[in-house]
């Protein structure tokens, strides 16, 4: 059995060629996905753990949570810190989590995992997610339901590395759409709002990724036919791209470092799709409460578009 357990491999034969996608059970990890001849994700082996966070789903927060610490109610809550080095808790509570299959086809398949109450997590959460193979990429659908007794704060995020074949990430263009973006501090946590005009980490233009050092997070996102929308574009124009329900009210873009994987390095950009802010379980920006009993979806997608 691989290090990130079960591996899901999905298949749809279209008219511009074959779409595969690999799913690995550890943290529900979009590991691959290839259209036609063109990876547009970035594969890091199944033997190895997910570099850098990649491909997985950040569930029931996404990004920081300062000290692990928040206030419920008046009542302090602390949570397990995951990044040590940085004193946080980091991109939920599932990123060791094996997923269990609830449903499945050649092009299609449905993950499921409990979020149980734990340290600094007084909370029942039944969480899912569905990854449907496109003529172009793949539909991500996620799903959270309430299934304890108390009202529930929750966010939602996934970390693909997005790549366009094998052109280096250096000759990309990255394009994001939001016209403001958080300035963190040498904890990578938020402290302060500012507009994107004047910066050269606007990206809303397209900017070179040759010319950028990002761990940022963006939001302000235009919607263009009921999405946002983000890309990455190679120099003959091909073009991968991420497009997310509005909901999805911030995207994280990392550049660095460059991770060591069996496959060799990351030459990618992570493009993270989130409900919420980094630290929402303290600033409250974009967090989305349940009551109980209550449930929620929300959905993204990956797509190459050719010139």
């Amino acid at each position: 059995m691989p290090a990130t357990g079960e591996q899901h491999v999905l298949r749809l034969d279209a008219e511009e060629g074959t779409v595969t996608a690999t799913i690995a059970e550890l943290a529900a990890c979009l590991r691959r996905v290839r259209v036609g001849d063109t990876e547009i994700v970035q594969d890091y082996g199944a033997d190895a753990l997910p570099s850098g966070g990649s491909g997985i789903v950040l569930v029931p927060w996404p990004n920081r949570v300062r000290d692990g610490r928040w206030t419920l109610h008046g009542t302090t809550q602390q949570l397990d810190l995951t990044e040590p080095a940085k004193g946080n808790a980091s991109h939920g509570l599932l990123r060791n989590t094996g997923y269990r299959v609830t449903d499945r086809s050649e092009s299609a398949i449905t993950l499921s995992a409990t979020v149980f109450p734990q340290h600094g997590w007084p909370f029942h959460l039944d969480t899912s997610v569905r990854y449907a193979l496109t003529p172009t990429g793949v539909e991500i659908t996620h799903g959270v339901h309430n299934v304890g007794t108390e009202r529930a704060p929750f966010g939602v995020g996934c970390h693909p590395y997005l790549r366009v074949g094998d052109t280096a990430m250096r000759d990309l263009v990255v394009t994001v759409s939001g016209d403001r973006m958080l300035e963190t501090d040498e904890r990578s946590l938020p402290v302060g709002e500012v507009p994107v005009a004047g910066s050269p980490k606007d990206l809303r233009a397209g900017a070179a990724l040759r010319d950028l050092d990002l761990d940022t997070a963006y939001t302000g996102l235009e919607t263009v036919d009921g999405r946002v929308r983000h890309r990455i574009t190679a120099p003959d124009g091909t073009a991968v791209e991420l497009s997310a329900e509005p909901v999805f009210a911030y995207a994280q873009v990392f550049t660095n470092p460059v991770y060591d994987t069996d496959d060799g390095r990351i030459d990618a950009v992570a493009i993270e799709p989130m409900t919420c802010a980094p630290d929402a379980l303290n600033s409250g920006a974009g967090l989305q409460w349940l009551e109980p009993g209550e449930q929620w979806v929300g959905g993204w997608s990956l797509a190459l578009v050719r010139p």
